[in-house]
Parts: C-alpha cells; sequence; structure tokens
C-alpha cells in the first residue's frame, strides 16, 4: 500500500509520537494504523498507558522537543525519512518493526541500490579482515551496496573494502557521534561520498541495549547478510538470526575449526547458511527466491481481527475485567523473550484482544516489544 509522504507539521507529530515514553516501533505501527494519525495517536496516549496499567503519566515528547531535534539533523546535514517517504529503504519499511523514521547523513541514493550486509568480530584475524574487504570490494564492482555496524574489525574491513561511494553505515548512536574513535577517517569518508543511518537523535552516545537494535537495521536494509568471523555467542549472530526472520538469505565464510571466531560462521553453515568462498556463491545465494517472513501480529496498515483457532476461542469469562485479562497475560511472561503467538495462546486471548492488551502493556511500560516477534515482561522496579 502507498502512502502519502508526511506534511512538515505530520513530521513533528511523527517525531513526537517515535519518541514518546514506551512507544517501540510496533506500538506506532499499531497506533497509527488504529487512529489514523500521529496526532490522534499523541492525544490517545495518556489513557492507553493507564489503561495498561502504568503507575504514572507517560512522557509524551512535546513539540519543542521535536522542533530541537528538526533542527539538530539539520545543523549535521542530515535529512529524517518517514516510513511514507519515497526515499525510505524499501527493503527496510518491509521488516515488522522497521523504525518509523530514520536520520540519514550523505547520499541517499545509495539506499535504493542492491545491497548486502557483512559483519562479523570485533577482534578479527587479519585473514578474516581481508577477506571482508576483498568480498566487499568484489560486490561493489558489481553494482551492491554494502551494510555493516561501522564496528571495529570486520564491518570496518568491509565499509573499507566497499568503498565510501558503495557503502552504508549504521549507527548504534547518533548519526553524529563516531564510535569507535578508531574509525574517524572511515566515518569522514563514508560521510562524504556513502551514507550513514541512524534511529536515534544526533548526539545520543551508544549504549549496549542500542547494538541489537541497530543490527535489525544493518539485516533490515540488505538482501542478505554475510558473516565472516564470529564467537559463537555474538552481535553478529544476533544479526543473522533477525536475518533469517525477515526473510533475508543467510551467509557464512567457514573458517579453521580451532579458532573461536570461526565457531559462529561454521554453526551457522550447519543449520543451513550458505557457504560463501567468493563473490559468486553470495550472488547465486541471493538469485534464489526466499520465502518471506510473515510478522504474527499485524504490520502497519491495518488491524488484525482474525481470531485463534476455535479451541481456543471464548473460553476467558464474560465478566472478566481487562485488568484481569493483562494481569493473566503478565504472569504467563518473564524477562526471558517468548513469542508473541505462544503467549496469546497460553492465555487463552484471541488475535483482536492481544492485540490491544499488547499494545497498552507496552505503552504502560509493562511489557518490552523485541525483534522477531518476541515480547518479555518489565520487572517493576523495586
Amino acid at each position: 500500500m502507498k502512502h502519502r509522504a508526511p506534511t512538515d507539521e505530520e513530521r513533528i507529530d511523527w517525531l513526537r509520537l517515535t519518541r514518546s515514553e514506551n512507544v517501540g516501533p510496533m506500538a506506532f505501527r499499531r497506533l497509527l494504523a488504529r487512529f489514523g494519525s500521529a496526532e490522534a495517536a499523541l492525544a490517545a496516549l495518556p489513557d492507553l498507558a493507564h489503561a495498561g496499567g502504568a503507575k504514572r503519566a507517560v512522557v509524551v515528547a512535546s513539540r519543542a522537543d521535536a522542533l530541537r531535534e528538526t533542527d539538530a539533523v539539520a545543523a549535521i546535514g542530515g535529512r529524517i525519512l518517514t516510513l511514507h517517504d519515497p526515499d525510505y529503504p524499501a527493503l527496510l519499511r518491509e521488516i515488522s518493526d522497521a523504525p518509523p523514521l530514520v536520520v540519514v547523513l550523505g547520499d541517499v541514493a545509495i539506499l535504493a541500490r542492491p545491497s548486502v550486509a557483512i559483519v562479523g568480530a570485533r577482534n578479527a584475524s587479519t585473514h578474516g579482515a581481508r577477506f571482508a574487504d576483498r568480498l566487499a570490494a568484489d560486490l561493489a564492482a558489481r553494482g551492491y551496496a554494502v551494510i555493516s555496524g561501522f564496528a571495529r574489525g570486520i564491518d570496518a574491513a568491509a565499509h573499507a573494502g566497499a568503498g565510501a561511494s558503495a557503502t552504508v553505515a549504521v549507527m548504534a548512536g547518533g548519526a553524529d557521534v563516531i564510535y569507535p574513535r578508531e574509525n574517524t577517517r572511515l566515518y569522514a569518508a563514508i560521510r562524504e561520498q556513502g551514507c550513514i543511518v541512524s534511529e536515534m537523535p544526533p548526539g545520543t552516545e551508544p549504549q549496549a541495549r542500542h547494538f541489537p537494535r541497530r543490527n535489525r537495521i544493518v539485516s533490515g536494509l540488505a538482501s542478505g547478510v554475510v558473516v565472516v568471523e564470529a564467537a559463537a555467542r555474538s552481535g553478529s549472530l544476533i544479526t543473522a538470526r533477525l536475518a533469517a526472520e525477515q526473510g533475508r538469505e543467510v551467509m557464512a565464510v567457514p573458517g579453521f575449526p580451532a579458532d573461536p571466531r570461526a565457531s559462529g560462521p561454521n554453526a551457522l553453515i550447519k543449520d543451513g547458511a550458505t557457504l560463501v568462498e567468493t563473490v559468486e556463491d553470495v550472488i547465486a545465494a541471493l538469485a534464489q527466491p526466499t520465502i518471506p517472513v510473515q510478522p504474527t501480529l499485524p504490520g502497519f496498515a491495518e488491524e488484525v481481527e482474525t481470531p485463534l483457532p476455535s479451541r481456543f476461542a471464548g473460553v476467558e469469562s464474560p465478566s472478566e475485567t481487562r485488568a484481569g485479562r493483562y494481569e493473566r497475560l503478565l504472569n504467563s511472561l518473564t524477562s526471558a523473550p517468548l513469542p508473541v503467538d505462544v503467549a496469546l495462546r497460553e492465555c487463552q486471548l484471541s488475535a483482536a484482544e492481544g492485540a490491544v492488551a499488547l499494545l497498552e502493556l507496552e505503552l504502560a511500560g509493562r511489557i518490552e516489544r523485541l525483534s522477531g516477534q518476541m515480547i518479555a515482561r518489565v520487572p517493576s522496579p523495586n
């Protein structure tokens, strides 16, 4: 479905809604689908959070805050792209938790090119960095943009190999915050000739929780992800998992079994990832049709009213209050992520009831929506 690009005033409302407390990407989509505009959603936020059991008033971003951010973006020479803007990356728009808006520096046209993400270990081996550099250069020569997360090691080698004019750096912090500082010269080149993307406000210093969110954008911007080196538990494997959930091609470069940095890619290959030795392997893998991932809950365009299977329908008491249903859902959750559809089935909530419950509980700050259609309970403060 095509959408009209927001007006200047609507952009301010989009920014306010995005920056308001507890409004994640999925909540933003549902709010816009339910209320028709960011302005109406902003007006409804306090009541929705209260209905979800918020202990205090939800913090709604002010118009002054939004104007300050737009001024800050303009001051660094950037643009704010919303989901409805024609220049918003088409592949990124497809994922269920796409950022409602991103800050972009540099050449926006690069975002429209066919693209491949290359990710891997920060403590890369010399051979791994050289391989990433060469693979990125070969992909750029074939007309692909190379996406990565601007970390040291494999990420930096991929950006450098592609050349500044054929790479997109996805930042964990603000688009103007260089992290790590050792990549300062690389940052300057990409900003001048390539493209820098962030969903965070300018000036935001990256924190630990920002990196997994950044990873979903890295994979979301690309048709496929190549993992060059990665430990068994690493951010690169998170990116690979997100890529699979997003319906992207997952590829990996095999490594020497005794090297801990090979454990991640080798495990991916065992699990069915495409083995990559040359750029031809990447191109061949991308030429194969992939099965698109269908979100469990509604995306951007509409509300989903389809009930769960009949064996789960109507089991809750007609007299059960909304608060009772919410407590039942909360009691089924822990801080460990659980798939949304599993949670709703275990709580015997219909899809329509579950959608409303999840929205209001998220806005109340009582649950957290995670990538891959997962949810977790937010621990109550002591």
